[in-house]
């Protein structure tokens, strides 16, 4: 169990209130507790460095590095931070460096996998760790590994794809969260929870043994889901006792608006410079 943690976010697509930083499209944050230092995502790769310079944010001392899903806007990062930091263990799934598209209805196909070669990441001092199981990999953090998709309104996302044709479609078995035990219950950190925001926390008290969910800090998809889907989620996520949610990323505008409002007092945007804390 973690008794103080902090999450910072260092990438996000929108700035809070730390002047100088930047936002891209992607996340990144910084998870630091009691002799624990772990990067969670990279960004895009535009401004993980000069974002963590302005907020003071030492990344050289940041052992793990944890790559959330296999897409270019959480694992841009990875190359500059390597480069200009040296040598990281990585984790992730096996399937993150699978090659994706995003193929939109006219037909036009965009590559949107991580942008470097597993070779090639190792050659710059990536010492990966691949695996597809529930594990922890600090004193009371954990990653999901693989989360079983059980809820009949989490549907995944449309559009995404394994070819450039469009022929196989994505389904993101290596998407991944965070999780932290804490005094307060769990912390889930999401990169874009494109494995469903229910099926990632039910997955998660289901293997710690711990009911409580305390925070959830991150992407949700929401802002590509449906409106039924939507809706579901925050019909589940009442039912769960959060404490505080902070989203950003891929929520979108107008799932953030009905949390803010189901959730009076809780939520948050998890944009540049947010930061959660818990005793």
């Amino acid at each position: 169990m973690q008794n103080r943690l902090r999450i910072t976010v260092l990438c996000e697509n929108t700035v809070g209130p730390v002047s100088g930083t930047l936002g891209e499209h992607g996340f990144a944050a910084l998870l630091e507790g009691e002799g624990l230092s772990i990067l969670f995502d990279t960004g895009m790769g535009e401004t993980l460095l000069g974002n963590a310079l302005r907020m003071n944010k030492s990344l050289h001392r940041v052992a793990r590095v944890v790559l959330s899903h296999g897409h270019f806007d959480h694992t841009g990062g990875l190359l500059p931070l390597l480069r200009n930091c040296g040598g990281k263990d990585v984790y992730a799934h096996p399937g993150v460096f699978s090659r994706r598209y995003r193929v939109k209805d006219n037909g036009e196909s965009i590559p949107i996998g991580i942008p470097y070669d597993e070779h090639f990441l190792r050659g710059m001092g990536a010492r990966f760790d691949l695996d597809h199981r529930f594990r922890e990999i600090a004193r009371g953090v954990f990653l999901t590994g693989e989360v079983p998709r059980r809820t009949p309104f989490e549907l995944g996302d449309r559009g995404m794809f394994r070819d450039a044709n469009g022929s196989e479609a994505d389904r993101l078995e290596d998407d991944q969260s965070l999780v932290i035990k804490t005094a307060k219950g769990l912390v889930l950190l999401f990169g874009c929870c494109h494995a469903g925001v229910v099926n990632t926390i039910e997955h998660a008290r289901e293997k710690t043994g711990e009911e409580r969910v305390y925070a959830l800090v991150g992407g949700t998809h929401l802002g590509f889901s449906s409106a039924e889907q939507t809706e579901a989620t925050l019909r589940a996520l009442r039912g769960f006792g959060i404490g505080r949610i902070a989203a950003g990323h891929c929520t979108g505008f107008a799932a953030s608006a009905r949390l803010l409002r189901e959730f009076p007092g809780g939520f948050q945007p998890a944009n540049v410079g947010y930061v959660l804390e818990t005793e």
